[in-house]
């Protein structure tokens, strides 16, 4: 089928694949009812459908390093135990060696709230006239409609929400635990079965490949980002250290976790490093070095070698990608927005490879 030129857009006909979009309005139809089901299920089901989800996730990232254990003879029950020890293990550790400075960072806010305020001074004027602009905009918007009561809510305190947070991060992680350690002691198995109930040579090649290009793909995106993530990390802390800021080692880890969150992590990075500038360096021009270094050091990464290095396995819309931090922040929060782009190339994976979803794979294709 060829495309005709579109002088607007300087697309060439040549230039464009034929792709085949599926014409069964039924069967469309139904699939965007179960897709919906799908996600209304992963929304109200959050507290167990997403700690399953990051113990498969960690399970792909894991499986070439069980596969070494078996080079090694060493029983797959004992392999999955050591792996999850040794992780879990690095996690709380390094928790606890960083929960001091976190601690005594958070004692020093309140003090110096009102030093914030006093350097800020130069943004006061602007901020007035814009919330001058909305109590304006928001009066012509309510007109001399009647007034509302306003109705104020006891909440039950700051100590009851962070216990509960706290509860829900405690069964949340030891369900991705148990999960991940069944999945790794299982190996192939559920792939195994199913291959034997698919009914052709065909289908049964076919699941087998996707499930092989799944692991290769997802596992060497998570072990790329983890370690340019490493790299930004190393590159912030020696940057709070020569900036003066203290803490290195916080700030290094700050940067590593917050660069898995695509686009928001580096933003929230931003304001952060303004903030803490603000608070540890008297000169205020300096005091905005370590968020402008900082904002360097992530386009350097995340604009320029990272895409260089994952630009033969990933291909994907960028606005997809937005849209997808976006809607999984908002399904499931922090977790939702690190998980948004593999579960980004895993649908198209499974697109390019499934013949009636072939077009879906080549709208989320970059």
């Amino acid at each position: 089928m060829q495309t005709p030129n579109n002088p607007q857009t300087g697309i060439q006909a040549e230039e464009l694949p034929d792709v085949i979009a599926p014409t069964n309005i039924k069967l469309i139809f139904q699939g965007g009812q179960f897709l919906l089901m799908l996600l209304a299920a992963c929304y109200f089901a959050s507290e167990i459908i997403l700690p399953i989800i990051i113990a498969v996730v960690l399970m792909l990232v894991l499986q070439p390093v069980m596969r070494l254990f078996e080079k090694l003879y060493l029983p797959r029950l004992f392999a999955a135990l050591a792996i999850i020890v040794v992780l879990f293990g690095s996690v709380v550790g390094l928790g606890a060696a960083l929960s001091g400075p976190a601690v005594s960072w958070a004692e020093k806010l309140p003090g110096g709230l009102p030093r914030l305020q006093e350097r800020l001074t130069f943004l006061s004027k602007p901020v007035q006239t814009l919330q001058k602009f909305l109590s304006q905009a928001e009066g012509l918007t309510q007109g001399a409609g009647p007034a509302v009561a306003t109705v104020a809510v006891q909440g039950g305190g700051w100590n009851d929400k962070v216990l509960s947070a706290t509860r829900a991060i405690v069964r949340g992680l030891f369900t991705t635990v148990l999960v991940l350690f069944f999945l790794l002691v299982s190996g192939d198995t559920f792939l195994r079965r199913l291959v034997e109930i698919l009914p052709r040579f065909k289908d049964k090649r076919q699941a087998v490949h996707i499930s092989q290009q799944i692991e290769a793909d997802i596992s060497a995106y998570l072990v790329t980002i983890t370690i340019m993530n490493l790299v930004v990390g190393v590159a912030t802390g020696s940057l709070a250290a020569i900036c003066g800021l203290g803490d290195p080692m916080l700030w290094g880890t700050v940067a590593f976790l917050l660069n898995f969150v695509p686009i928001l992590g580096p933003t929230i990075g931003t304001v952060t490093f303004v903030f803490v500038g603000l608070l540890s360096i008297d000169t205020l021009w300096l005091a905005f070095m370590p968020a402008a270094v900082y904002l360097l050091i992530h386009v350097i990464e995340g604009e320029t070698v990272t895409p260089m290095l994952l630009a033969k396995r990933f291909t994907i819309n960028p606005v997809l990608v937005v849209l997808a931090v976006v809607f999984w922040y908002w399904m499931w929060g922090v977790p939702g927005a690190i998980l948004a782009m593999p579960m980004l190339a895993v649908a198209k994976i499974i697109c390019d490879r499934v013949e009636p979803l072939a077009a879906f794979g080549h709208l989320i294709e970059g």
